[in-house]
């Protein structure tokens, strides 16, 4: 097959994934961003990007074309699909996004042209091969190796991270066969300072991906089940970690609501592979168990602590720190409980999108909660903004006898005189 020079890629989704990538390859190719979301879509082009990924002035500069339409796609060089992969009710797998994305793209194609359709969704090892390739074929009718080429290049996009963005990471890269990975390397060596690493094979890229976020999530795991021994021996983790971290080979991994796209999904995905070839994934399965019950077990302790229900402010409902995305956050399970235990909850977020949160979770983000007060102050995601709050505003905001439960040990070096306080 015969390379274009300058290739033209279509990025097909533009989340948190594909819009900073589309953006960062658009500085030296002719690049396409598709996303069947017309009200997104719409917003980019205004310059506003409600993930909080891309500035402004770098939407404003890039030459990065904006379509929802996947008829303005046709004949590309180049396919990435950045679609979401969640898991549905029972915890199992939802290749509904990359399936429906591989079907738009295999309409798409120019079998005169060869071209490579990459996916970075993060799947269980086969899936690109097995499941998306023969779905292309089917689709298309063209045939794999010969009217297109199969690649796999797993996303490392961490939400609100201005340090390792897309052009500053190493971009883990693989093809089908040696000459599509020589392509795929050159297309990602361009875009990132870090360079590429070139895997041996399409499944070890999947397989890696799915690893790198099931091994934060068992260490995750770990951290929060000392937190709930030590909380029977009246000890803080917080306390313990700080003296434990003094070794100069101690893992700095923390307790915490592990939520998320990628932390509290990917597991799910390597545990149903492993089930389908009947290995029954304990360490996997056991870890994500511990994390799940985590938000209810926090609601139990603050509701001890205070030893009666009565009116709760959650600050923070976003899945993480300084972000305003609400997937899988399980502060939810925090919420919900308490509520089961007779507390009036009150939440606010200043990031997150009151429209999405009533979608997504059916409950309303009051952005004025923090001008009045309560008998339970719940700091669940420690905002930037939350740290700027001053003492008597703090104090303003608990009732007499009221309780500060500082999850995430934000405010450790404030004095806050009369204030109940209750941390992990």
């Amino acid at each position: 097959m015969t390379a274009p020079s300058l290739p033209h890629i279509v990025v097909v989704g533009l989340g948190y994934v594909g819009l900073p990538l589309a953006v960062a390859l658009a500085r030296t190719y002719e690049v396409t961003g598709l996303d069947i979301d017309r009200r997104r879509v719409e917003e980019l082009r205004e310059g506003r990007d409600r993930t909080n990924e891309v500035e402004p002035e770098a939407l404003a500069a890039t030459s990065l074309r904006l379509t929802h339409d996947p008829a303005d796609c046709t004949g590309a060089d180049v396919y990435i699909v950045t679609v979401p992969t969640p898991v549905d009710e029972d915890c199992k797998p939802d290749l509904g996004p990359v399936i429906g994305a591989t079907k738009a793209v295999a309409g798409l194609l120019d079998g005169a042209r060869q071209p490579i359709i990459v996916y970075e969704s993060t799947v269980y090892p086969g899936v690109t091969e097995e499941i998306c390739g023969p779905l292309i074929e089917e689709v298309s009718g063209l045939t794999r190796g010969r009217d297109f080429f199969l690649g796999y290049s797993p996303e490392r996009i961490n939400p609100g991270d201005r340090e390792h963005t897309v052009d500053r990471i190493v971009k883990v890269v693989a093809g089908e066969n040696e000459e599509i990975a020589d392509r795929l390397c050159e297309i990602y060596g361009r875009v990132t300072s870090a360079g590429t690493f070139r895997a041996r094979s399409i499944k070890a890229a999947e397989a890696a991906k799915v690893i790198e976020n099931a091994q934060r999530d068992i260490n995750i795991a770990f951290m929060n089940e000392i937190t709930q021994i030590f909380s029977k021996l009246d000890l803080s983790i917080w306390d313990v970690l700080e003296a434990a971290g003094t070794k100069w080979n101690f893992l700095k991994f923390q307790p915490g609501l592990v939520g998320g796209h990628c932390i509290g999904v990917d597991p799910y995905y390597l545990s149903f592979r492993a089930q389908q070839l009947g290995i029954d994934p304990k360490v996997i399965l056991s870890g994500r168990a511990i994390n799940d019950r985590m938000g209810a077990w926090v609601a139990d302790c603050i509701h001890e602590r205070r030893g009666k229900a009565g009116s709760a402010l959650i600050m923070g409902l976003s899945f993480k720190e300084n972000v305003p995305d609400l997937r899988n956050s399980r502060v939810i399970d925090l919420i919900r409980r308490l509520e089961e235990l007779g507390h009036a909850i009150t939440i606010h977020d200043p990031l997150a999108d009151p429209a999405e949160a009533r979608h997504e979770y059916d409950v309303e983000i009051d952005l004025d909660a923090l001008d009045r007060s309560y008998d339970t102050v719940v700091v669940a995601v420690p905002h930037a903004a939350y740290a700027e709050l001053g003492d008597e505003r703090l104090r303003g905001m608990l009732n007499e006898g009221g309780l500060l439960a500082d999850l995430k040990n934000l405010y450790k070096l404030r004095t806050l005189v009369g204030v109940d306080r209750w941390t992990l």
